[in-house]
């Protein structure tokens, strides 16, 4: 077995003279010990761009874990991303048939070896995964993996998630290592910028929104309300009464056009007491749907998730009132858990129960199954529901940003 803290495969040596090492911060073993031809550094400099080179934030963790399978011949690679609870909240694989993946049932948590790479925040490569001490086995219809490197993404100090790459023939060499952790950087950087582009258009969107309102009320409104003014004026001096009819009309449908412009506007820029706060909303929500029931109801809310914008809100809002409600009045739990987090590209809701669960395929269609859906549909996400009798059930829910 070949742990990256202990005796290093040899280098591969068919694709000519060592060209030079390559030296990673934060990754000792690798700036040590790893030399690199002039092939496979021209191929991680091109991988580099292609990741470097996305904007979009799910491109950049796709085109990481497709680069780092390109560079090292793995016929397997994942990226995990890290929630609050060292948890993986995402999981995005390449190599498993869709199909083949749906039998083999829930994405990984992050127990087991991969747990072992988020507690110890360090890379960590095996001939045999199931040598390693804290492998705990695959679930059924899982292929066959044997060869393994797991290299954590940072995003400064913290670790955003893990790049995982299995079944390489011959094993992973210690260059393998050195490209990957050299990708992991590179990757981290990419993904830092993607995040930061995010928010900023999320500023701009409300900058956006602000100047519009702001041009709104100072320009067309005040001109609206001066033009009605003179009309008014106007109307004053004029003896005819049909002109004068005509001019009190024309004025009321200029105050109903401001109202309606000051309705716009409320809209786009509603004053700080009706903004949305998705922490106060949901605990609303939960203590009007479990009032009646006696379970308990934990909820977290993440940092990052509690600043959604308000369609995001309403959407998380619905689902969540929707599976709640199925767990409070057919689960028979007695503890429900309720968690919103931000993951790369979408808002995570998990609610989970400690009922009686029960078997999808036998269910009748009035537990609210099929309304769920439907929802998610509507909002452009996902919902998996993973439970079997006498085990509980989760709701997983996955809503696009």
């Amino acid at each position: 077995m070949t742990f990256a803290s202990g005796p290093y495969a040899p280098t591969d040596t068919d694709e000519g003279p060592e060209f030079g090492s390559i030296c990673i911060v934060g990754y000792p073993h690798a700036m040590v010990d790893a030399k690199l031809t002039a092939s496979r550094l021209a191929q991680m400099v091109e991988g580099a761009a292609a990741v470097a080179g996305q904007t979009d934030l799910t491109a950049v963790l796709w085109t990481t874990v497709e680069t780092a399978m390109d560079l090292t011949g793995a016929k397997y690679g994942a990226l995990g991303v890290i929630g609050e609870h060292s948890t993986l909240i995402q999981f995005l694989h390449v190599g498993i048939d869709p199909d083949l993946a749906a039998k083999m049932g829930d994405p990984p948590r992050g127990r087991g070896v991969l747990g072992t790479i988020t507690r110890v925040a360090t890379t960590l490569r095996v001939d045999r995964l199931s040598d390693h001490p804290d492998f705990i086995g695959f679930p059924d219809h899982h292929p066959p993996m044997e060869s393994f490197l797991g290299v954590p993404i940072r995003i400064g100090d913290a670790v955003f998630g893990n790049l995982y790459l299995t079944e390489k023939k011959a094993g992973f060499t210690i260059d393998d290592e050195a490209l990957v952790e050299a990708l992991a950087v590179i990757a981290g950087s990419a993904i830092s910028t993607a995040r930061l582009q995010r928010r900023l258009r999320r500023v701009a969107v409300v900058e956006d929104r602000e100047r519009i309102a702001r041009d709104l009320h100072d320009a067309i409104i005040q001109d609206l309300f001066a033009v009605g003014l003179s009309l008014q004026a106007l109307g004053h001096n004029i003896k005819d009464d049909a002109v004068h009819s005509g001019l009190d009309e024309a004025v009321g449908r200029l105050d109903d056009s401001i109202a309606a412009l000051r309705r716009y506007i409320f809209d786009l820029r509603p004053p700080v007491w009706t903004r949305r706060n998705l922490r106060l909303e949901l605990a609303d929500l939960v203590g009007q749907l479990a009032g009646p029931y006696g379970a308990d109801v934990d909820v977290h809310v993440s940092k990052e998730a509690a600043e959604l914008p308000g369609t995001a809100v309403d959407d998380a809002l619905q689902m969540i009132r929707e599976a709640l409600s199925n767990a409070l009045r057919h689960s028979g739990a007695t503890k429900i858990s309720v968690t919103i987090e931000e993951g790369a590209d979408c808002v995570l809701i998990s609610v989970t129960d400690d009922g009686d669960g029960f078997d999808p395929s036998t269910v009748s269609r009035g537990m609210g199954l099929d309304n769920l859906r439907s929802r998610a549909d509507k909002a452009r996400g996902t919902t998996t529901i993973n439970t079997s009798p006498g085990q509980g059930t989760t709701v997983l829910i996955s809503l696009p940003l």
